[in-house]
């Protein structure tokens, strides 16, 4: 095995000139105890210059050692001869036989590892530097470099630099803790490290806009970095930064081609070209343009070439590196330009089948088949709006030409409810007279409705959210008589009139109605509508008296609320008003505060301000008695000035007008007569046990439940009957027949 070790090899490289320090990592390595050090990030991340800079500065932690390794080290014996020749580097006194005669396995394993390790453990503390694993493959040198590594003995330090992501035994060592790690995060430029090197290669400190430029296009990758700098240093022309920053791409493509590209299988330069097109690479789209192999590759690749970034939401995704971006689609540009429109239309096909509509129409957009974009808005726009993905919805139509959207009456309606679903009812105003221009046949959208139909479903939502509820009553009964039960068209629509309904005092219609729509809604998976709805219906509970009912509505309300992510969409302020008025009626006054101020955080979420005057009147009224009943009275009369603002801009304010005239009073509704279902079934079998002589507790024992039970029961009859004692709420139910 004795071989000769090139001098070269056993010493750190020169440094770079604008040698940049980097502190914060000379002190992650300075505070490392551990005994294995892997520095793993992509070429030209800055690993050799870093553990350069480190080796010459801290004499204070021992000696190193140091092997720059190459394809020529790729065995077991020539690796084991380079790094017994810079241990001997460092430590002339190990015992001279370790690379006498010939290296097999058996002898390495059981001579050369044990002498080696004794050796070492016998001498000082001392570090040795690997740089350039990535070089090594084989089988063998791998398996007897493990052996080295999970034998190490005490005070004797490993630092492996390298390009690909190491597997074993590095797992291991890291579940036994015996392993420190930098990656290519750790090694990316902070901005402020990167404007200290742009100012070093530079001379004088770049402009703020060509700083987050440079740092945007290189994602702090040191030579990305370095290159443009040098090319905008060397442009003769200060004014011509535009030609300097392409120049400096072009270098960094160059870089990468070398470094990167060329060194790939066919195979693996195959994948990487054809997956270019691509945002975002996972196995499934991949295999859509590479083949079955694909998800073998991306791993693959991802280990060993470091330039596809993790994406942080979707652990087993990757992106491209921006540098490795504009190499690619340069190539791919050259060499294949026939095949991009392939592809696209490979993948959007693929990201069709899994209902992926933003990538989708993304890449049919770009693979020229505008038809096709359009039908996959139209296809899952419904579903994204119905979960209060209206934003998402607006994005796919930015995705398409703007004459393209406006010229399709059925996109119009579309473009329409997502503004509605965003709160802009004046928007979607435009867009549905610009649909009735446009609007040709019977053409359908969503489910089971016409054009005109669904139009004037959107009308009517626009008239509710404006405030002007009596244009509201007139379309949205048009509009339930023109769509299908068990729609969400026929849930927005009669959710819209029962909205107008519950405002202007009709309340048994309302609940009517609304109840209708809450099924529709439930039926069709509108989460939107199912929400709006039961708010509705439980804010028409409340201010009908009915606690009881208005309880059960606010609870699978606010279930819905939380199950859908919609806490802070407009839709869920009247579950929370609801809930709200509940605590009020109950005295507990600072829970009903907790539950205005989410109203308040779900109001803000809208783009008008001024929009559904008559729920935010409702909330400032809400907000009023919350004032009042804290016994501040100059904080209550903002409120309901604020309330007296909000209902000035409502078409008819109805019941606010009522309810601002009562606005000192303790209720906020007269209680209509109690009703057998006001009283749960639990309550009322307490009260037909108040009709006799038992005590509470005596009555607990009869009904098999707690004492507190029972008396927190009797506090609720008392509530719900108006009563101040048994005898008295007793008589109060067999005049209203609830006994």
């Amino acid at each position: 095995m004795t071989s000769s070790v090139p001098a070269f090899k056993l010493r750190a490289p020169a440094q770079p000139p604008h040698l940049l320090s980097r502190p914060r990592l000379l002190r992650r390595l300075d505070v490392a105890t551990e005994p294995v050090v892997v520095v793993s990030a992509p070429a030209g991340a800055g690993k050799t210059v870093l553990l350069t800079e480190w080796s010459r500065g801290s004499a204070a932690h021992g000696q190193f050692a140091w092997l720059s390794l190459d394809a020529h080290d790729n065995a077991p014996d020539r690796l084991w001869a380079g790094i017994l020749g810079a241990l001997r580097h460092a430590r002339p006194e190990l015992p001279a036989h370790l690379d006498d005669g010939e290296w097999r396995v058996d002898t390495w394993f059981e001579e050369i590892l044990p002498n080696l390790v004794t050796g070492l453990g016998a001498a000082g503390p001392l570090t040795l530097i690997l740089d350039g694993l990535e070089s090594i493959t084989d089988t063998d040198a791998m398996r007897t470099l493990a052996d080295f590594l999970t034998r190490l003995p005490h005070g004797f330090r490993i630092v492996l630099s390298t390009r690909h992501i190491p597997g074993s035994p590095l797992p291991t060592l890291r579940a036994r803790g015996l392993i420190a790690e930098l990656d290519q995060r750790d090694l990316a430029f902070t901005p402020e490290e990167a404007r200290a090197v742009l100012t070093e290669l530079l001379g004088s400190a770049p402009t703020p806009q060509i700083s987050a430029a440079l740092y945007e296009a290189t994602e702090g990758w040191a030579a990305g970095l370095c290159l443009m700098g040098r090319t905008l240093a060397r442009s003769a022309d200060e004014a011509d930064t535009k030609g300097a920053m392409a120049r400096g791409r072009r270098a960094v493509t160059e870089y990468v081609a070398a470094e990167v590209l060329h060194r790939l299988t066919t195979e693996q330069r195959r994948f990487l070209l054809r997956t270019s097109v691509l945002d975002q690479l996972s196995v499934g789209p991949c295999q859509a343009l590479v083949g079955e192999r694909a998800g073998v590759l991306l791993h693959e690749l991802a280990r060993t070439v470091q330039l596809l970034v993790p994406v942080a939401a979707e652990p087993s995704a990757y992106r491209h590196h921006r540098a490795l971006s504009l190499l690619l689609a340069e190539v791919l540009e050259a060499e294949a330009t026939h095949t991009i429109v392939s592809l696209h239309r490979s993948a959007a096909q693929w990201y069709s089948r899994q209902g992926h509509t933003t990538a989708a129409v993304r890449h049919w957009m770009l693979g020229g088949d505008e038809s096709a974009a359009v039908a996959s808005v139209l296809e899952g726009w419904e579903k994204a709006l119905s979960a209060g993905r209206g934003a998402q919805v607006s994005q796919w139509l930015d995705l398409l030409p703007p004459r393209t959207v406006a010229a399709d009456a059925r996109l119009c309606v579309v473009a329409a409810m997502a503004a509605l679903s965003a709160g802009s009812p004046e928007t979607a105003r435009r867009w549905l007279d610009v649909a009735r221009l446009r609007q040709t046949g019977r053409q359908t959208v969503g489910e089971g409705s016409t054009v005109s139909d669904a139009a004037a479903v959107a009308q009517a939502v626009a008239c509710c959210l404006l405030g002007e509820v009596l244009t509201a009553d007139r379309l949205g009964e048009s509009a339930v008589a023109g769509t299908l039960p068990l729609t969400s068209w026929r849930a927005l629509a009669g959710t819209a009139r029962g909205a107008a309904l519950l405002w202007t005092r009709r309340y048994e219609e309302a609940e009517a109605l609304l109840g209708e729509a809450t099924r529709d809604a439930q039926a069709a998976g509108h989460g939107l509508a199912l929400v709006r709805t039961l708010g509705l219906r439980t804010v028409c509970a409340l201010l009908a008296g009915r606690h009881e009912l208005a309880r059960i509505l606010s609870d699978e309300a606010l279930g819905e609320v939380a199950t859908l992510g919609l806490d802070r969409h407009f839709v869920s302020v009247p579950a929370y008003i609801g809930r709200a008025g509940l605590l009020l009626e109950e005295g507990f006054v600072d829970e009903a505060e907790a539950v205005l101020a989410d109203a308040e955080a779900a109001l803000a979420g809208s783009p008008r301000t001024e929009g559904e005057p008559h729920v935010r009147a409702l909330w400032h009224f809400m907000r009023s008695r919350l004032e009042s009943a804290r016994r501040e009275p100059d904080a209550a009369r903002e409120s309901r000035q604020a309330a007296e603002r909000a209902v000035a801009r409502c078409e008819s304010p109805g019941l606010l007008t009522d309810l601002l005239g009562r606005a000192g009073e303790d209720t906020v509704v007269p209680a209509a007569a109690p009703r057998p279902q006001d009283l749960s079934l639990g309550e009322r079998r307490v009260l037909r046990a108040l009709c006799g002589t038992l005590t509470l507790r005596e009555i607990a024992s009869e009904l098999y439940v707690s004492h507190n039970t029972v008396k927190t029961q009797v506090r609720a009859i008392f509530r719900k009957l108006d009563a101040h004692d048994r005898s008295e709420a007793v008589a109060r139910a067999r005049q209203c027949g609830v006994l």
